[in-house]
């Protein structure tokens, strides 16, 4: 077996490596979320200490692609291994997992890969000991060539088994794979303009979808540097996310309550058509982001931190909208370390918050007035599950369906028969496959009743 030789201190592009791969190590043995660990002062100190911006993305995209392919790794490590690795060679699996994304979804030069995964192993106590194995298996992958990381794709799901069983008990195999599958592919950005999306699409390269949202292929130009982002002509805010307002109606002079206001995009919108916004949410440092939003995009909202379940109005309001906290499984393409920070016990707890906030939602808002609940989960057991069991507990709301001539048709594609809107990642197609899919989501429309 050819032996790795000995090495300087400072190896050029080791550093990255590392720090990518203590990042998959927070999210996968931790269950902590990427973008929350990126901006955290407990993130890992490998990644703290990266300070060549040119070493940050490079870490990003192998952690991310390793993410989003962890399924397919995982099982073409399981097959290259002639005896299993215990359960305690974390750290082990981690640099596998940074230089397989790199060798065969990044195309990072093989010898670069191999050579710096072994010295990363070689620096990690943990790891020490696997360091000719990390070299032998990945200089095996690098003999096979694609057939053996197609292989793997090929049985694999890019998903924990309990996310898999729940998808297929809502969606059957065949859709519950085919969604996964499509997380494979990096989500296009989206943009809610304020009006003449045509023209947006023209400025920005990209297709309009319909009236309020522009789509270009996800590129690498950062978002404050695309025309239109210092004038406030528009936000980013995925076209499945920006559904669930329009279900709302003319909401010109409405008062309405944004109950789970943050990250801001609903409230932009409301504020955008006329409404008057009080937009609430739990976390002080989140609405500070929704305020500096709204002010870049000269719009108004009344900004108010508390819990939604223990909010108090003086007048009900006219509508409430829940984007309701939830799994966040709709969102793999953007998100791909969502599916390995949550559990199923996650589903339950948010399952019975969300339950609550609708019946905060019910305390606030007026006789005749709306509710709209949505979320950016792909369970059912958060979406369609959930409001029919409130449904039934309740004499005082009624279910107002989606249908082409309340909503149009952009609106009743996504409906089903009863009446509520789903999307996922295959909701919408495109040529050009980059252009394709939405955020999975699930919204329905209520009105309250004088019945009680």
């Amino acid at each position: 077996m050819r032996q790795h030789t000995s090495v300087p201190a400072f190896v050029e592009g080791l550093a990255a490596r590392q720090a990518a791969a203590a990042l998959l190590g927070a999210v996968v043995d931790n269950r902590l979320g990427l973008d929350g660990l990126l901006e955290s002062d407990t993130s890992p100190q490998a990644w703290r200490t990266l300070d060549n911006a040119r070493d940050r993305a490079l870490a990003l995209a192998i952690v991310k692609s390793a993410l989003r392919f962890r399924g397919t790794i995982s099982t073409l490590v399981f097959s290259m291994l002639e005896h299993q690795l215990p359960e305690n060679a974390r750290n082990v699996r981690h640099i596998l997992h940074v230089a397989i994304a790199q060798i065969t979804l990044l195309r990072v030069p093989e010898s670069a890969a191999v050579n710096l995964a072994v010295e990363a192993a070689n620096r990690d106590p943990q790891a020490k000991r696997y360091a000719s194995l990390v070299n032998a298996l990945l200089r095996r992958l690098i003999r096979e060539g694609d057939a053996a990381f197609d292989a793997a794709k090929a049985k694999s799901v890019e998903a924990p088994d309990w996310l898999f069983q729940m998808l297929v008990e809502d969606y059957g195999d065949f859709i519950a794979r085919e969604i996964l599958n499509s997380n494979r592919i990096e989500a296009p950005l989206d943009f809610t303009v304020k009006n003449n999306a045509p023209l947006w699409a023209e400025k920005l390269g990209g297709i309009a979808l319909n009236d309020w949202t522009v789509r270009v292929a996800h590129g690498q130009t950062p978002v404050p540097d695309i025309e239109g982002f210092n004038e406030g002509a528009w936000w980013v805010q995925d076209a499945a996310a920006a559904l669930p307002v329009k279900l709302l109606g003319d909401v010109r002079g409405m008062r309405i309550l944004d109950m789970c206001a943050a990250p801001g995009g609903k409230t932009a919108q409301l504020a955008s058509a006329g409404a008057i916004v009080d937009a609430l949410d739990v976390s002080k440092n989140r609405l500070k982001r929704v305020s500096e939003n709204m002010t870049r995009l000269q719009l108004e909202a009344n900004i108010i931190v508390g819990d939604a379940r223990k909010h108090q109005a003086e007048t009900l309001y006219d509508a409430v909208l829940i984007d309701a906290p939830c799994t966040s499984t709709g969102t793999l393409r953007r998100h791909p370390d969502v599916a390995w920070t949550k559990t199923p016990q996650d589903v339950q707890q948010l399952a019975r918050i969300q339950f609550e906030l609708l019946e905060a939602a019910m305390r606030l808002v007026r006789p005749g007035g709306l509710i709209v609940y949505a979320n950016c989960s792909l369970l059912k057991a958060e979406g369609e599950f959930l409001v029919k069991h409130w449904l039934s507990t309740r004499k005082d709301v009624i279910l107002e369906p989606v249908t082409e001539k309340r909503d149009g048709p952009m609106l009743s594609n996504y409906s089903d028969h009863d009446g509520w809107l789903r999307t996922t990642a295959l909701s919408y197609s495109q040529p050009e496959l980059g252009l394709s899919g939405m955020d999975g989501f699930f919204a329905a429309r209520f009105s309250k009743t004088n019945e009680s």
